[in-house]
């Protein structure tokens, strides 16, 4: 055989959340088969300490280690890029030549960061190591800072930099808009103004993306960003005068950047889209990701309306035996009605587990049904201090004008929502230790009548977990 020829029975490529998820499962239900781990790091990201939340919630951490920790007797993993595919003849060509001749293939290459400008050295995005550090060095000489973006990483940044002015720029009505509501949004947002710098536990750092650079100083890529990012890093300026101040811009976006003149204080100025004028010395674009597919594949494959590879819900793709799951896919069958895709680390791995699932049932000649992850929607995370735990249509997702909302909000320690359509919950968002996680999942699942209960199913004297549990 030649050197730069391998075969295998299945090809992954990634060695994010999805990919790694993949090879595990696959590993465990066709151990014979030969794996190949395709990965532009040579940095892996893995699942520890898994927890049951409820019965299909889990929280878990994830570490980064050396990809070769998971060689094995079956398991090749290869520090390399994808540069072409070739779904008739089931090959994969590396750009150092290597072709790998594959029965299955299943690309989790992820996203990459949306940022509003790539050519303004003033402009950064959140997105790997090496960022996070030029973000740390950023902050401690500078003043003012914008942050352009609306979710997660946008919301972590706002709650944990102190020492510098902050100018958090949101095309929505409230901040946070991708997981909570305005009413959620106003109880963090009491959160953000009383909070002060205090010293911080050390954690986990989950989904960092770590960069390496090659002998000709090509960048190569890793896993995704996620929650937690900054949990072990000092995030503090200089600036103690604004040690907590941060200037809302609502419905709004970032119509122009430009340099300024020397004559300025602020190397760079941003004009929004009603006419104000923000100056600051660093730029942060939070404005999501898009699917990352740079390589060549000879039969073009379906993709959906956000760019990411169309799968149906046992992750196959248009193409023969080629399989996609994570944040570069688009989930493409009909969904349950207590479900919808979100590019979230939690899906990557139920996605990536999926498709193992998929193709293992393929090699062992065994029927294969979607998983039933898939019923129910559920993500936990951490905003502002809080944990968060958002439940199926948490914020009426694809039920139109015609559902209810139950509150229960104290604040400080928790905010807890119900959204009820015909006395069904079809969702709930649950912030704070309000230990309601696996009752409100059965509640969904089950479709239990609640109008007999009416306002009091949240009255906080009646313990409904017991109730209902």
């Amino acid at each position: 055989m030649e050197q730069n020829l391998i075969e295998c029975t299945c090809l992954i490529v990634g060695g994010g959340i999805a990919g790694v998820s993949c090879l595990e499962t696959l590993s465990f239900l066709a151990p014979t088969a030969k794996i190949v781990l395709l990965t532009e790091s040579p940095l892996i990201k893995a699942v520890t300490n898994i927890s049951q939340v409820s019965k299909t919630l889990q929280k878990f951490d994830i570490t980064e280690k050396e990809a070769t920790s998971l060689s094995a007797d079956t398991v090749l993993v290869i520090h390399d890029r994808l540069i072409r595919l070739e779904t008739k003849s089931f090959k994969a060509t590396t750009a150092k030549g290597v072709i790998i001749k594959y029965e299955h293939i299943c690309l989790c290459t992820g996203a990459r960061p949306k940022l509003i400008s790539t050519d303004n050295p003033h402009v950064i995005g959140i997105r790997d190591t090496d960022s996070v550090i030029e973000f740390q060095k950023r902050i401690k000489t500078g003043k003012v800072m914008a942050i352009v973006g609306n979710g997660g990483i946008a919301s972590e940044i706002v709650y944990e930099v102190k020492g510098i002015k902050i100018h958090w720029i949101v095309k929505d009505e409230h901040i946070s808009s991708t997981f909570v509501d305005p009413g959620a949004a106003k109880f963090f947002q009491e959160t953000l103004i009383e909070s002060n710098a205090t010293e911080k536990e050390t954690h986990v750092i989950k989904r960092m993306r770590y960069e390496q650079t090659n002998k000709n100083n090509a960048p190569t890529k890793g896993a995704a960003l996620g929650p937690d990012w900054h949990r072990s890093l000092e995030l503090t300026g200089n600036n103690l005068q604004e040690q907590n101040k941060v200037e809302i811009h609502y419905n709004c976006e970032v119509k122009d950047i430009q340099m300024n003149e020397s004559s300025s204080e602020f190397p760079v100025k941003l004009t929004l889209t009603n006419n104000e004028v923000v100056e600051c010395d660093l730029v942060v674009s939070a404005t999501g990701v898009v699917p990352c597919i740079d390589y060549e594949i000879d039969v073009p494959l379906k993709f959906g309306p956000d760019g990411g590879i169309f799968v149906d819900d046992l992750m196959q793709t248009s193409a023969n035996n080629v399989y996609a799951a994570g944040d570069i896919c688009y989930a493409g069958w009909k969904y349950a009605p207590q479900w919808f895709q979100m590019r979230l680390w939690t899906q990557a791995r139920q996605m990536g587990g999926m498709a193992a699932k998929t193709i293992a049932g393929k090699l062992n000649n065994e029927p294969v049904i979607a998983d039933f992850c898939f019923e129910l929607f559920g993500h936990v995370t951490q905003l502002f201090g809080y944990q968060v735990i958002l439940l199926g249509n948490f914020n009426g997702q694809g039920l139109g004008d015609n559902y209810e909302i139950l509150l229960r909000v104290t604040p400080k320690k928790e905010y807890i929502k119900f959204v009820l359509k015909e006395g069904k919950l079809q969702g709930a968002l649950l912030i704070g230790d309000t230990d309601l996680a696996e009752t409100c999942e059965n509640l969904i699942l089950n479709q239990l009548d609640l109008t007999p209960y009416g306002d009091d199913i949240l009255d906080p004297n009646i313990d409904i977990e017991d109730y209902f549990d």
